[in-house]
């Protein structure tokens, strides 16, 4: 129901918008433009991660920390 969530569950609202916006780039299956760029660098013989090497080098170390401080600033 769009009328509570944009009143009395406005929170989860927020948490759904937060997790769209940032997180969509976890991963390069999460966010379409992401697979693009990596299929042109492929392409153009750049070196790129594979899909687990991309979690262990970006996703845990850079993208994780970011993801705990959104949560922070937004939601605590």
């Amino acid at each position: 129901d769009p009328q509570q969530l944009m009143t009395t569950r406005a929170l989860t609202l927020d948490a759904i918008s937060v997790g769209a916006v940032f997180m969509g780039a976890n991963t390069y299956i999460g966010n379409a433009p992401n697979f693009m760029v990596k299929s042109i660098a492929e392409e153009a013989g750049v070196a790129m991660p594979s899909f687990f090497g991309y979690i262990v080098r970006y996703t845990l170390p850079v993208l994780g920390p970011v993801f705990a401080l959104t949560t922070w600033l937004f939601f605590i």
